[in-house]
């Protein structure tokens, strides 16, 4: 009996891994990183405070297109409508608030939908119709596409001189911006340049829950600990980085290192954020990794 129970894991252990494999690659051969689908290059568009029923369309941006806000926020969503609505509160609060002590910053808030099957894209344009679609729009995927998919196609219609990806679920405290934002200023003033700005050097800042791994074995749930050293260890043997956290959905770019990074990647599901972090290291983008604030959220 155990031999036959031996034979049997080994026949389905590489099954498995290829259906892994197979779902994790095969979006990457089968799809056009270099452009949104035709439903996918308009938003729906609103002015503040707007009570109209009549849907008006206007085209993204291309990503090419010269920077019209100091700040993008880029936040895949799925099956989101139970923890959307406080990350998003927190968010508008905490960027109105800078907003008011400084006039020249500016920011939007790009939610890409990404084939939710609940209620995420029209409690979306709730706050589309509040704010504005000049602050708040949604980009609408027209199947689930993975979040890493999500997030390239967030940053490709991304207005900002910088941007920054964050997860629906507010899993990192949003006013850890500021440490990610400072992070990155200086560390582009320290490498200088007299020929570019800033946001036209390659830089970035990546959240990090590094310093939190011992307190965050002790409350996450047994398996999310076995998944989460796996990872770990899957990244330490395959990859070379010395970025401590590559799992952190909460990073800072320039608008030179996303249009370098984004259009070149190809995983769209699991280990998208690996991909990202070896990419940035192979094109030689200045990268400081940055402790965060970061709890569990179920």
């Amino acid at each position: 009996k155990m031999a036959w129970v031996q034979r049997t894991t080994w026949l389905l252990v590489p099954l498995v891994l290829g259906i892994v494999v197979t779902w994790v690659f095969e979006p990457a051969l089968n799809s056009d990183r270099s452009s949104l689908s035709r439903g996918e290059k308009s938003f729906r568009s609103s002015k503040p405070n707007s009570n109209e029923t009549q849907i008006v369309l206007e085209s993204f941006p291309s990503f090419g297109d010269k920077a019209s806000k100091v700040l993008s926020i880029i936040v895949p969503a799925y099956n989101e409508q139970e923890r959307f609505p406080i990350m998003m509160n927190d968010t508008i609060e905490f960027f109105s608030a800078k907003c008011q002590s400084d006039v020249m910053f500016s920011f939007e808030i790009v939610v890409v939908d990404d084939g939710s099957t609940d209620e995420t894209g029209e409690i979306v344009m709730k706050y589309v119709r509040k704010y504005g679609s000049d602050v708040v729009r949604l980009l609408t995927l027209n199947k689930n596409q993975g979040k890493g998919a999500a997030i390239r196609k967030g940053m490709m219609v991304g207005r900002g001189e910088y941007l920054l990806m964050a997860d629906a679920d507010g899993a990192t405290n949003i006013q850890d911006f500021d440490k990610l934002y400072t992070s990155l200023k200086n560390m582009l003033q320290e490498k200088g340049s007299q020929s570019q700005s800033e946001i036209e050097q390659l830089g970035a800042a990546f959240g990090s829950r590094a310093h939190l791994k011992e307190g965050s074995v002790a409350k996450r749930a047994f398996y999310r600990t076995v998944l989460m050293y796996g990872m770990h260890l899957c990244v330490s043997v395959l990859c070379t980085t010395e970025i401590k956290d590559t799992q952190c959905g909460f990073k800072l770019f320039t608008r030179q290192a996303a249009l370098s990074l984004f259009p070149q990647m190809h995983l769209e599901r699991w280990g998208f954020d690996i991909e990202l972090v070896q990419l940035s290291q192979y094109l030689k983008v200045t990268i400081s990794e940055v402790s965060v604030d970061w709890h569990e959220v179920e």
